[in-house]
């Protein structure tokens, strides 16, 4: 409904970028060809696009007198508020204080406003000028995106953590925003190779600046079980003691998950947890011998085959394990979804699979949340309400997409995460040093190039529920390693999910995303630079 308004504008738009990329109104050269950022950023030079950008009036310069103004009365508000604090000043050097509001004296104004049902879940409307930017949205989860956008209005050094010189100016005029998908996600395989608490953290900083709300952790598989359950303890304690490769592993306790959860809510993200079944269950399967069909736990693995796991679909106690798991996991997660996977479970028979699948979807529903699972599960019977998340290849043979598109149909919400497009541990090309490249090789533009409305045949638009880039970590070990391989890539995740169809412009996109090279060093992310891009200098 949003896209017949705002089509001419990101033309237009994209025409200003593609001038400024030349190098015209530039700061001076830029060396090895990259073009010069601009003295003020143009208004909706950001990613994600924004559904409409109405350029207009002189910027507004943040000062050390600036403040940040917000309604006396709402701690939603106020958190956000503070947020934003944290991030402007150490560049700055400002004080830039979290106060009430007082209209008359200009500064940085934060708006929570329930009558904005234009704006839903996650929209905000952002007005610049010369006497200061209000942002207003009808949900605290609207102002935190709406903070994103100014944040990435000012200049990219904005993201040092020592002071810069600055000026800090936002362009003048109004963004409204809202997203095009309500789940934008991102996924983080930890249980190949297991990351601390702080690591997490980092990623869902990352993310949080470009929008993406869900972050999906996935918690068990062959190589390791990543999160403390308390009534099978040899899960965490034993099956979590190893990784691909074995290096020592690791697993979150309960109170750090749900730090990281806390952590997650504080950036307006949803956590979902993954406990990868019937398959990719050997670590499982070593830590207790009776959910083996014959009673003897195979060794550790630390490879990276699949498919060779699989739980006892025909034992109860392998069903008194999934309702323990769930009920402890479901207690500690507050958010709306439980993964199940039910990928490549090649050594359950199909009616072995659908069986089990049948048994534990209704325990996910008997601890109060919804089921996700790997698109496999739509070769059983997907629990009403279930989403799917479709994780085939261009070359996915037509009969699967068929069966996905059949389930679309019927009502099953459709995740997309197309290997050959969003796995971020795929090789941009054949010289990346990490990464795999069974899916192919994924560069910027092939990542981000596709509409996810239109994508697979014969699935009504309205299933699409989102998108997802997962990072599975077969070759990933380390914060830097997850920087080169999610950036720029889960920038394309973003936008894909969150801009309108009628924002999509590989050519306007690319200038764009030219312009996050400098916030993205400072930042501290050692990102991959595609030749694709003109990456700009600041």
């Amino acid at each position: 409904m949003r896209q017949h308004r705002t089509f001419p504008r990101l033309r237009l738009l994209g025409s200003l970028l593609l001038v400024l990329a030349a190098g015209v109104a530039g700061t001076g050269a830029a060396p090895d060809g990259a073009a010069a950022a601009p003295a003020v950023r143009p208004l909706g030079d950001i990613v994600p696009a924004p559904a409409s950008v109405r350029p207009s009036g002189s910027p507004y310069t943040l000062t050390a007198r600036t403040a940040i103004r917000v309604d006396g009365d709402s701690r939603a508000a106020r958190r956000v508020g503070a947020y934003l604090a944290s991030v402007l000043r150490p560049a700055t050097g400002y004080p830039l204080p979290v106060v009430d509001d007082d209209e008359a004296r200009g500064g940085i104004r934060l708006r929570l406003d329930a009558r904005g049902r234009e704006l839903g879940d996650e929209g905000y409307r952002m007005e610049s000028g010369r006497r200061g930017v209000t942002l207003t949205a009808r949900t605290p989860a609207g102002l935190f995106h709406g903070v994103q956008t100014l944040r990435q209005q000012l200049p990219a050094a904005v993201e040092h953590d020592t002071p810069r010189p600055g000026p800090w100016r936002v362009a003048g005029g109004t963004i409204t925003d809202t997203p095009r998908y309500a789940y934008r996600g991102a996924m983080l395989d930890v249980s190949r190779h297991f990351f601390t608490v702080e690591q997490v953290k980092r990623f869902i900083d990352q993310m949080a600046l470009y929008k993406i709300n869900t972050l999906h952790l996935h918690l068990s598989d062959d190589q390791g079980w990543r999160i403390a359950v308390d009534s099978w303890p040899r899960l965490a304690a034993y099956g979590g003691s190893t990784q691909v490769g074995g290096g020592p592993g690791g697993f979150y306790t309960k109170a750090q998950y749900r730090e990281i959860v806390a952590y997650a809510a504080s950036r307006h993200l949803e956590v979902v947890p993954e406990i990868d079944m019937p398959g990719h269950t050997n670590a499982a399967l070593a830590s207790y011998a009776e959910l083996n069909c014959d009673g003897v736990a195979p060794p550790l693995y630390t490879g990276t085959e699949v498919g060779f796991s699989s739980l006892c679909v025909h034992k109860d106690v392998t069903y008194d394990f999934v309702d323990d798991v769930i009920r402890e996991l479901a207690a500690l997660t507050p958010g709306r979804y439980l993964h199940i996977g039910g990928d490549e479970a090649h050594s359950t028979s199909h009616e072995d699979y659908a069986a089990f699948m049948d048994r534990v979807q209704p325990v996910v529903a008997k601890y109060g949340k919804t089921v996700i699972g790997w698109h496999q599960l739509t070769g059983a019977r997907p629990a009403p309400g279930a989403l799917v998340q479709y994780w085939g290849l261009d070359r996915t043979s037509d009969t699967e997409k068929a069966r996905v598109a059949r389930a679309a149909q019927n009502g099953t919400g459709l995740i997309l995460s197309p290997a050959d497009r969003l796995y971020l541990d795929m090789k941009y090309t054949k010289d990346t040093p990490l990464g795999l490249s069974w899916a192919g090789y994924v560069e910027v533009r092939r990542a981000y190039d596709w509409d996810p409305g239109s994508y697979l045949p014969g699935v009504p638009a309205e299933a699409v529920r989102g998108v997802e880039a997962p990072l599975w970590t077969e070759t990933v070990s380390t914060s830097a390693h997850i920087d080169r391989m999610a950036f720029p890539r889960l920038l394309g995740a973003a936008e894909l999910g969150w801009s309108p169809a009628a924002a999509h412009d590989w050519e306007t996109y690319r200038q764009r995303l030219a312009g996050q090279g400098p916030r993205l060093e400072a930042m501290g992310v050692d990102h991959y630079r595609s030749p694709q891009v003109p990456w700009r200098t600041e």
